[in-house]
C-alpha cells in the first residue's frame, strides 16, 4: 500500500507541474501579433 501511494502521489507532482507550466504560459506570456501575407493562386477560385 505505501508504493501504491508513493506513485500516486509522484503522479499528482508531476500533473501539478504541468498543469502550473500550462497556466503560466496561458496567462503570463504574450504572443506578438504580426500581419500574415498569404498569396492564392488563380485557379484556386475556378469552380470545377
Amino acid at each position: 500500500m505505501p508504493s501504491l501511494i508513493r506513485f500516486l502521489v509522484v503522479v499528482g507532482v508531476i500533473g501539478g507541474l504541468i498543469y502550473g507550466g500550462l497556466y503560466s504560459l496561458a496567462n503570463f506570456v504574450n504572443p506578438k501579433p504580426r500581419e500574415i501575407v498569404v498569396t492564392v493562386p488563380p485557379d484556386r477560385f475556378l469552380k470545377k
